[in-house]
């Protein structure tokens, strides 16, 4: 029973509380950063002279939206770089390389990124297009995706490329028909030349931490799981990064960090993983998850599908993607993960990523037992119908994506036809999970796609992109597999709050942290279409507001 005044009061609106036993209600009281009752007009009576009452004005409190995969701090960088991630068009993408490039003349590297593959032929940009806007300093642009980049002459040149250099083992150099490299790398063919950027400081690394996290606040956003903390590119191992963020009292999400598997290592490193989780702890932040990237993405051809890819008319090819790591060695790892108490964070884009994943872990589940791990796969792309039912029978959670699961042109013209049928029919299959009792949590994996929930709730739940994002709309995508709106919401709260472990939060009940966000409408009154139009106007941690529109 509460005695005291409460310091908080959440009225004139609705609330979501993601709680089975009260879905909604329509008042909220916090006192010392947990809610202390949730109901309705009684809630009145715990208003005392100090209570701070927040009218909402019809609008709608949720609770903190929680990322289940996101890198804050290569967003934070990409924004403060030569950030294509706001335009669409081959000829917007050298205007804005251009002018970065002459207004920075003291870089030694043109970096940045976020261009789409859509935007060129066969999603492969090439370097004369970047050695006429900028000829004079290298250039390394990844795409959206980050699973290829953009480079010009220069870079090739620094980094030894030419009509000799071998395809790494997981990645392909694009070529011209000579042979020579044209300017695309995918997959591990970046890293021939992204080895060469300059090294981040620790001062820029910390100025992208916190200018991610008030984005990320700003959209609602009260924690996330960082998808890859370990040396990655030309950025440098972020843990410690977050711990003195942490414990100066700068970091004021929740966070937990996957720590990055080198797949070029074997088991040998899970000592060194096991030292960093007992390092890394802080406040609102640790370091207890393991992150393996199983395969590439489909629009690449390097997604590990069951069966070949088709080429452009209709016929299968020889390719049927890659498995990073060896499926056999995997389930090696993902065992011994698991015996000492990793959780494992396994991104799965094709049908046979997901399978050798779901393998792994339900060999780790008979080698070792059901423990409370919360094993997840993300992005799970294509999922093959045999193993829908897995995901609930293991205890894996999906981790989806939702923005990707609408027709756009990279789908329409670099994934369906090149996954042909049944395949195309097997995409972000959200509602088939659901409907099978597994798990679901959401995130954005940003900077690839807007980390703003409510678009990403907008396609769960509609299939289509908002219109803020579409330059046309398309018909739904595979409308079967959508979501209820209440399903979408609490997949980005409680089934976020489940996979980072944070078990009082992500529901608004008694006892739980206040970790909310003051919507301006009530999404659940109007219709569906309108999901994407909400703003969020307020975003508390704890109570404390780390927001305010």
């Amino acid at each position: 029973m509460v005695t005291a005044a409460a310091d908080q009061i959440f009225m004139g609106g609705r609330i979501f509380c993601a709680d089975p036993i009260r879905r909604f209600a329509t008042a909220l009281a916090v006192s010392g950063g947990r809610i202390v009752a949730v109901g309705h007009d009684e809630i009145r009576d715990l208003a005392g002279p100090g209570t701070q009452v927040h009218e909402l004005a019809e609008g709608l409190v949720v609770p903190g939206f929680i990322d289940a995969h996101v890198h804050p701090i290569q967003g934070g960088l990409e924004r403060r770089q030569c950030d294509l991630s706001g335009l669409g068009t081959r000829q917007e993408y050298l205007d804005a390389v251009r002018a970065y490039s002459d207004t920075r003349p003291e870089l030694t590297w043109i970096t940045g990124g976020g261009w789409q593959m859509s935007a060129f032929p066969a999603g492969t940009p090439t370097r004369e297009d970047l050695d006429r806007v900028c000829a004079d300093r290298p250039v390394f642009l990844p795409n959206r995706d980050h699973h290829g980049a953009w480079v010009n002459s220069m870079a090739l040149e620094l980094a030894g490329l030419d009509s000799t250099t071998p395809d790494p083992g997981d990645g392909r150099i694009e070529r011209a028909p000579d042979g020579s490299p044209s300017g695309t790398l995918h997959e591990g063919a970046m890293h021939l030349v992204d080895r060469l950027l300059p090294v981040t400081t620790p001062a820029e690394t910390r100025i992208a931490l916190l200018e991610a996290q008030a984005y990320l606040h700003s959209l609602g956003i009260t924690g996330w799981q960082d998808a890859i903390l370990g040396e990655y590119a030309n950025i440098p191992d972020t843990c410690d990064i977050y711990l003195a963020a942490a414990q100066a009292g700068e970091l004021t999400a929740r966070v937990v960090g996957a720590l990055w598997w080198q797949r070029d290592r074997g088991a040998d490193q899970i000592d060194s993983l096991v030292e960093r989780r007992e390092r890394y702890q802080g406040p609102n932040f640790t370091a207890s998850s393991v992150k393996i990237m199983q395969d590439g993405v489909a629009e690449n051809f390097t997604a590990a599908m069951l069966e070949p890819y088709l080429d452009g008319s209709g016929s299968r090819t020889g390719n049927s993607g890659l498995s990073f790591v060896d499926p056999k060695a995997l389930c090696q790892y993902v065992t011994e993960l698991d015996a000492a108490g990793f959780q494992v964070h396994v991104h799965a884009i094709g049908d046979r990523a997901v399978r050798e994943a779901l393998d792994a872990i339900e060999e780790a589940r008979t080698s070792n037992g059901p423990y409370d791990l919360r094993h997840h796969l993300a992005h799970i792309h294509v999922v093959h119908p045999y193993d829908i039912g897995r995901f609930r029978q293991l205890g894996v959670s999906g981790n989806m994506q939702p923005l990707w699961a609408a027709l756009e042109p990279q789908m329409v013209d670099l994934t369906l036809p090149f996954l042909g049928e049944p395949r195309s029919a097997w995409q972000y299959p959200f509602g088939g999970l659901l409907r099978s009792g597994a798990s679901l949590g959401a995130g954005s994996d940003w900077p690839v796609s807007s980390p703003n929930p409510l678009w990403g709730i907008h396609v769960a739940v509609n299939r289509e992109l908002p219109p803020q994002e579409a330059d046309r709309q398309y018909d739904a995508f595979l409308p079967e597999q959508a979501l209820d709106l209440a399903s979408a919401v609490t997949a980005y709260t409680a089934g976020s709050a489940y996979i980072n472990h944070c078990d009082d939060a992500g529901v608004l009940a008694v006892g739980n942290v206040a970790d909310l966000a003051v919507l301006d409408r009530d999404i659940f009154a109007a219709p569906s279409e309108e999901i994407s139009l909400a703003n969020v106007v307020a975003t508390f941690v704890s109570g404390v507001q780390v927001y305010a529109k």
